[in-house]
């Protein structure tokens, strides 16, 4: 189930620094991954996937789309730039008796001969690659012509989307070039990242539900697994306590709005389209 490999020339990454930065910072995820599985069965319905199709998916983390579409007999392949995430992703599918091939990739260079997936998909993963035009480029490089692109991706005016946009005011700005990962939530962006490249592109909205006692308890399963916010919180620990403060406080705020009888209500998009 190996697909083709191909030559890559290496030359330096101006966004290296950047790169391993997140690699560490997602290694805590799998705990939030669980809240994902229902959103990766609906996105592997979305992207159309069939029994023997070959299927790259990007960004694949804990591996909940990965092993979903193996399930259904799509030979796939996961890509992922944490080899901790891709470790549990191993020891899932060795439990669920699927064989998917795991990749520690990188989506803006990723290891593969040119047209060699039927579907490409990510779920809430290529978002974060600092060049949403290179990510676009390979994605849509190692798929066939005639494949299938789809991913899911947090609206910039919803949950997630506000609450990335909220961790970003307090962060450290990130090195110039690195696109903001809620940018991919508005369909106009994806259509004109996508361009002309891609026929019949589709949108759909649907929603994640996460249990959660309160606002409060949600924001710390935040603050112990999504990387940047863990990131966030253990710089102003020591470094800021009261900017800490304000912080917790903007995001239960937030959270606030979307939570009712113990669950929180998150929005996302989809979209899908056809390689040209």
């Amino acid at each position: 189930m190996t697909p083709d490999s191909r030559s890559v020339t290496t030359t330096p990454d101006p966004f290296a620094p950047f790169k391993a930065m997140q690699r560490a910072a997602w290694a805590s995820f799998g705990p939030l991954a669980l809240f994902t599985t229902p959103s990766a069965a609906r996105l592997v319905r979305f992207a159309r996937i069939q029994p023997g199709q070959r299927v790259l998916d990007v960004g694949s983390g804990t591996g909940v789309v990965a092993i979903t579409a193996a399930r259904l007999g799509a030979k796939v392949t996961g890509a992922d730039l944490t080899p901790e995430l891709l470790e549990q992703a191993r020891e899932s599918s060795a439990t669920a008796q699927v064989e998917i091939d795991w990749r520690e990739a990188d989506v803006e260079q990723l290891p593969f001969g040119d047209g060699v997936f039927d579907v490409v998909t990510s779920q809430f993963g290529h978002m974060f690659a600092p060049r949403p035009d290179v990510a676009v480029a390979e994605m849509l490089r190692v798929l066939k012509s005639g494949g299938t692109i789809a991913f899911s991706t947090w609206p910039p005016d919803q949950c997630i989307g506000r609450m990335f946009e909220l961790t970003a005011r307090y962060s450290p700005p990130p090195p110039p070039g690195v696109a903001p990962s809620w940018l991919w939530g508005e369909p106009a962006i994806v259509r004109e990242r996508l361009g002309g490249r891609v026929r019949d592109l589709t949108f759909e909205r649907d929603v994640m539900l996460t249990s959660s006692l309160s606002p409060q308890h949600s924001r710390l399963m935040t603050e112990r697994s999504a990387g940047p916010v863990a990131k966030l919180v253990q710089s102003l620990e020591t470094g800021d306590p009261a900017r800490l403060a304000r912080f917790r406080a903007e995001y239960d705020a937030i959270l606030a709005e979307y939570f009712e009888n113990n669950q929180v209500r998150q929005s996302y998009l989809m979209s899908r389209a056809v390689k040209g």
